[in-house]
């Protein structure tokens, strides 16, 4: 009872086998004050602690992985990332974790980087195509292969010429497109996937010819390379939002931007940290099972939104982490006409460590949306200038820049 009591770390189960631990120990004619000290470091325990073997072992591997990270540190972090790359939120705060080191994660790239990530220099991480959603093993080994034999791909066309289309099917393809992995050809993303049918016609074409045996008239196989090229119509890019869109589709998170950075700057002045600051750890100690917590605001884009009974949970991410933010239908009902995927919100409420799904999650009270919270906060600007500067010529330049505005739309 003891031992479960140390495990649950419940405050008042410790407290009623106190008394039975000190009331057993006098019986036995242990002093009263020894048999309480004994249990004290019992108490200790429970809050926190290890037998020293465990500690041991902590601790040697706590100072061989520090070693590393401090050493090799491209290298220590392409191993984390390659050790949980199946698993998106860890590998979102891995990448967060390389910026705050000074590290540079580059896009995948179907002619660098293999199926892991891997070191391209002290400095820098290249990002593995197998962490490519909707890229499977078969289809890199296919890609690596090729490379290894005959070189870098030039083109969109000259990779489906040269693969195996049977293990990079056209969805495959399409992700390695919206991930980046081909920004490397020089054309824009948007004009890539225009040109993806083509390219898939032609390799398919010199599938069909390979599998027919067709060879030149006097049955030798060409001299050199015959790769067809496509007729390059360059379009206009994507735009930021729909670019970012698909990064998101395919690698689970931004990796050329991401749409909460251009308020980050106004928004730090409002929330109470980002969330890989605010809601960081396991608290030590017993954690309220339900209510409580502490009073937090935090900023993020909404990624999900599941509906469950009398209860919404959204999904937040601001480049940092991602929170689950739970509503309660009242609170729902007020706000919902602003949740919606890709939405940027600001959410009060009460963060605590939910033990059943081991992690952070807030109790929402209030949300607002970004455009609303820059409305709220830019309602009135204070300019000062000194006495004795020209402050007659500082009131006529501004009476210029205001009078357009002076029609009511923005309170001027």
């Amino acid at each position: 009872l003891l031992r479960r009591a140390m495990g649950k770390k419940k405050p008042e189960e410790m407290a009623k086998q106190r008394s039975v631990f000190v009331e057993g120990a006098t019986a036995r004619g242990v002093r009263e004050a020894q048999a309480a000290h004994i249990f004290d470091l019992m108490e200790k325990f429970a809050g926190y602690g290890f037998n020293k073997s465990h500690s041991a072992a902590y601790a040697l591997l706590s100072y061989q992985t520090g070693w590393l990270k401090t050493h090799y540190p491209a290298a220590f972090m392409a191993a984390v990332l390659s050790s949980d790359m199946d698993h998106t939120d860890k590998v979102v705060t891995f990448i967060d974790e390389c910026v705050h080191m000074g590290l540079t994660v580059l896009p995948p790239d179907v002619n660098e980087s293999v199926y892991q990530f891997t070191v391209a220099n002290e400095r820098t991480i290249r990002y593995g195509l197998g962490a490519v959603k909707g890229v499977g093993q078969g289809a890199v080994e296919a890609i690596m292969q090729e490379r290894t034999e005959r070189g870098p791909f030039r083109d969109l066309a000259d990779l489906c010429h040269r693969v195996d289309l049977s293990k990079l099917n056209r969805r495959t393809l399409e992700a390695l497109i919206r991930a980046g992995c081909m920004d490397g050809f020089g054309l824009n993303r948007a004009t890539l996937m225009h040109q993806l049918p083509a390219a898939l016609q032609l390799g398919e074409q010199s599938t069909r010819a390979a599998a027919a045996g067709q060879v030149d008239l006097f049955g030798l196989a060409p001299a050199e390379d015959t790769t067809p090229s496509l007729p390059v119509e360059v379009l206009p890019d994507w735009s930021e939002a729909v670019r970012l869109a698909g990064e998101r589709e395919t690698l689970g998170l931004f990796l050329t931007g991401h749409p909460i950075a251009e308020y980050e700057r106004e928004l730090a002045t409002i929330v109470s940290g980002r969330i890989a600051d605010v809601a960081s750890g396991k608290p030590v100690g017993e954690t309220p099972r339900f209510g409580g917590g502490r009073q937090v605001t935090i900023a993020g884009l909404v990624l999900e939104i599941r509906r469950r009974g009398n209860r919404t949970t959204l999904v937040l991410d601001d480049r940092s982490a991602r929170i689950e933010v739970m509503l309660f239908d009242d609170v729902f009902q007020q706000h919902r006409d602003i949740i919606a995927r890709d939405a940027i919100l600001v959410v009060e409420g009460q963060l605590r460590y939910d033990e059943f799904i081991e992690d952070w999650r807030l109790n929402a009270k209030k949300l607002t949306d970004v455009d609303a919270v820059r409305e709220r906060e830019a309602r009135r600007i204070a300019l000062r200038w000194p006495a004795n500067g020209n402050g007659a010529r500082l009131v006529g330049e501004l009476e210029d820049v205001l009078r357009p505005y002076t029609n009511g739309r923005c309170g001027v």
